[in-house]
C-alpha cells in the first residue's frame, strides 16, 4: 500500500519521475468522438502535453481509477479508461451526486417553487413536527443543509447511525426524529448525508416532482446529460446524498455548466449567482483528515468542496472512492474522475485508495502554471 500512496502523491515518498520515453508512449487521446464534446489537443489548448502524459501516466498506476478526463477551454484533451472502466460504463458516483442536488435546489428557488435557502426545513414535514424531540430541529433551514451547518452528525462517527443510512432513513420519521443534533444549527460544521437526502425530499415536496423528473428537465437535457439510475428511498424518493450513476463525460458536462456560470449557449440553466453561492465557503477546514501535501485548504460550499492546490482554487464534487468533478476556473479547466465505488468499504484501506485518486488530481492541479 505505501507504494500506491506514493504514486498517488506524484513524486513523494521517493516515487520516481516518468523518463522522456515513458511520457512520449501514454496515449491520452480522447477515446471516441461526439457525446456532446469537441476534442482538441492540449498544445491547441496552450497546455503542455508533457504535464498531461504525466497525469494520465501515474494514474495507470492507481488501483482502483477507473476513468480520467481533462477538458480544456471547452474541448475534451485527454481521456483515457482504466481497469473496467468504459465510455459507456455509467459509474456510480457516490457523494458528487450531492453538487448536482444542490444545482437542483438553486433550479427550484430560481423557478420559484422553493422560496428560498432561509426557509425551515420543517416546511415540509408538517407531519412530523409532533414527533420531535428536540425543538432546535424547528430551526433549521434550507441554508444550513446546504452547508452541513444543520447540527446533524457524520454518519460515519457512529455504528447506530450508519445502520440507518444504509436502512435508507425510513420513512415514519425521515430521520429528523431519529438521527439527534450534535450542535445547534448554524454553529458548525458536520458532514451529512442526511442533510443532502432531506434537500432532495425537500425540492421534490415543493416543486411536486420526482426529484429525477425534475433534474431530467430542468438540468440534465439542457445541459446534455444521459443520466443512469438514480436510487430511490423507502418512500421513492431520490437519494440526494449518492446513488446517482453518471459516465465519465456526462460529469465533465456537469463541472462545465458550472464553469460556465450555469449557462448553455443562450440557455440559463443554473443560476449564475447560485454557483457563486454555491462556491462561497461557509466553513474552512471542513476536513480533518489528512489528504495529501497538495490537497489543501478544504472549505465547503453548498454542497461543494473548495481546495487550494499550488496556486490554484479549484471547486470539487468528491465522491466515496475517489469520484471527481474538479472545476479550476483559473485555467478554464474540468478534469472527472471516476473509480471503484467502493461500497461498504470505509475501512483504511479503502481510504488509502480514495486519497490516491484525490491527490492524483490535487497534484497535476499544483503544477499547472499560475
Amino acid at each position: 500500500m505505501a507504494a500506491l500512496l506514493a504514486v498517488g502523491s506524484l513524486g513523494a515518498c521517493g516515487e520516481p519521475d516518468p523518463t522522456p520515453e515513458e511520457l512520449a508512449s501514454v496515449d491520452y487521446s480522447p477515446a471516441t468522438r461526439g457525446a456532446g464534446w469537441e476534442v482538441s489537443t492540449p498544445q491547441a489548448q496552450e497546455l503542455d502535453p508533457d504535464l498531461l502524459a504525466e497525469v494520465y501516466w501515474r494514474a495507470g498506476s492507481l488501483e482502483s481509477i477507473r476513468s480520467l478526463l481533462v477538458v480544456k477551454d471547452g474541448y475534451l484533451v485527454g481521456e483515457e479508461y482504466f481497469h473496467d472502466g468504459s465510455p459507456d460504463q455509467q459509474a456510480l458516483i457516490q457523494s458528487a451526486t450531492k453538487s448536482i442536488t444542490g444545482a437542483l435546489v438553486g433550479i427550484a428557488v430560481e423557478k420559484g417553487c422553493l422560496p428560498g435557502v432561509d426557509e425551515p426545513m420543517m416546511t415540509y414535514f408538517p407531519e412530523l413536527s409532533d414527533q420531535l424531540d428536540d425543538p432546535r430541529k424547528n430551526d433549521i433551514t434550507i441554508g444550513q443543509l446546504l452547508q452541513h451547518r444543520a447540527g446533524y452528525q457524520w454518519e460515519e462517527e457512529s455504528e447506530e447511525l450508519m445502520e440507518l443510512l444504509y436502512q435508507g432513513f425510513l420513512p415514519d420519521s425521515m430521520g429528523l426524529v431519529a438521527v439527534p443534533l450534535v450542535r445547534d444549527p448554524g454553529s458548525g460544521h458536520d458532514y451529512s448525508n442526511l442533510s443532502s437526502h432531506l434537500l432532495s425530499v425537500i425540492v421534490s415536496k415543493a416543486c411536486d416532482t420526482d426529484l429525477l423528473d425534475f433534474a431530467n428537465e430542468e438540468l440534465f437535457a439542457p445541459a446534455g446529460i444521459q443520466p443512469g439510475a438514480w436510487t430511490q428511498d423507502w418512500d421513492g424518493y431520490r437519494w440526494g446524498a449518492g446513488e446517482l450513476h453518471l459516465r465519465a463525460r456526462d460529469m465533465a458536462k456537469f463541472g462545465q455548466l458550472y464553469l460556465d456560470r450555469g449557462a448553455v449557449g443562450d440557455v440559463q440553466v443554473v443560476p449564475a449567482a447560485w454557483i457563486e453561492d454555491s462556491w462561497t465557503p461557509y466553513t474552512e477546514d471542513a476536513w480533518d483528515s489528512a489528504v495529501g501535501r497538495n490537497f489543501g485548504r478544504t472549505a465547503y460550499g453548498y454542497q461543494w468542496w473548495i481546495i487550494d492546490a499550488g496556486p490554484h482554487t479549484y471547486y470539487l464534487a468528491w465522491g466515496h472512492g475517489g469520484q471527481q468533478i474538479a472545476v479550476v476556473p483559473e485555467v478554464h479547466m474540468v478534469i472527472a474522475v471516476t473509480a471503484d465505488p467502493l461500497v461498504g468499504d470505509h475501512g483504511g484501506s479503502g481510504w488509502s485508495l480514495e486519497r490516491a485518486n484525490l491527490n492524483l488530481i490535487a497534484d497535476f492541479v499544483a503544477d499547472l502554471p499560475a
